[in-house]
């Protein structure tokens, strides 16, 4: 190795090495110069960039982006590969409305004098005229719908309902696109073997690709209360609504047996005057001798409540 290193810094000694070393350098510059001394013609994209827009208008994020042709030397074509070129559009004074979009329709001479130099010449714009779409702005709030799967322990369920915090969205943007949003949902979750109270945080689904919409949140907090049920069954009473006048009708039996589900902490609090239960006559025909009891009142804090008979048989006496 220090023979190697010797023979290199040696090497580095000899003029005649130095010199054609030199010489190459030289000879590369003067090739650069040659190079980017000569007209190029080229098309690229150039941003624009919009000014003095009208406070009740939003640009629409689809058209901010023009291809230009240029013929030009080597030396500005280095500054627009190293940075991204851009030409600046005056909403006060450049464009016009026709319809639902601004037009910029000027020519490639005014370009050419307004925001380029001598040495550049335009020879083609695209896509000419240019033109902007916009909307009008737009505030609405919309509700989250939340995607879940809840697969509960045995012996356990919710109480209530699952919420989501906040349980709604704002949208801001411009009208065409925020007139087509009424919700928006979470990202799908599924919890399996729940036994205790859930709180997740789910992303929403907003709309891809859509830069001209901004929305207040982009998660929620979902939330359930989750208790251990248990069921539970009481003797209710029943009404026999629309009997025909001056008839008396016996029935039997005279108490129908109703099962619940409710939460071993709300147990005691349910009682047999919280339910209500008839039996309409005119769901009847002369041929039946018997009435169909309907639960048509149930306490809050049960589930899945259900009559255990289906019929009550009855004679019509006078």
């Amino acid at each position: 190795m220090k023979k190697i290193k010797a023979n290199i810094i040696e090497a580095f000694k000899n003029k005649r090495i130095n010199v054609f070393f030199i010489f190459l350098f030289v000879s590369f510059v003067i090739l650069m110069f040659t190079k980017l001394s000569k007209q190029y013609t080229n098309t690229i994209p150039f941003s624009v960039e919009k000014l003095n827009i009208p406070q009740e208008n939003v640009i629409l994020n689809d058209s901010t982006q023009i291809n230009i042709t240029l013929k030009t030397h080597g030396f500005r074509w280095l500054s627009y590969y190293w940075t991204q070129p851009k030409i600046t559009i005056d909403f006060s004074e450049d464009v016009f409305k026709k319809e639902s979009v601004f037009v910029w329709n000027k020519s490639k001479a005014y370009l050419n004098n307004t925001q380029f130099d001598k040495d550049v010449e335009i020879l083609n714009i695209s896509p000419d005229p240019i033109t902007f779409r916009y909307g009008v702005n737009m505030v609405k709030k919309v509700p989250v719908k939340f995607q879940t799967d809840i697969n509960f322990a045995p012996g356990f369920n919710i109480t209530g309902e699952i919420t989501a915090n906040p349980d709604s969205v704002t949208v801001v943007g411009p009208d065409i696109l925020v007139s087509k949003i009424n919700s928006v949902e979470t990202e799908s979750l599924v919890f399996n073997d729940v036994r205790t109270n859930i709180s997740k945080t789910a992303l929403l689904k907003l709309p891809e690709n859509v830069s001209d919409l901004k929305f207040s949140a982009s998660q929620v907090e979902l939330k359930a209360k989750i208790e251990k049920f248990t069921e539970g069954t009481l003797k209710i009473p029943f009404t026999v609504i629309n009997a025909p006048i001056n008839t008396k009708i016996k029935y039997f039996p005279k108490f129908v047996s109703v099962s619940y589900y409710v939460s071993l902490a709300n147990f005691k609090a349910i009682k047999a005057k919280d339910f209500k239960v008839v039996c309409d006559f005119n769901k009847t025909n002369q041929e039946q001798s018997f009435l169909i009891p309907e639960l048509i009142q149930t306490p809050e804090l049960v589930q899945h409540a259900k009559i255990s008979q289906q019929r009550i048989e009855f004679i019509i006496t006078k």
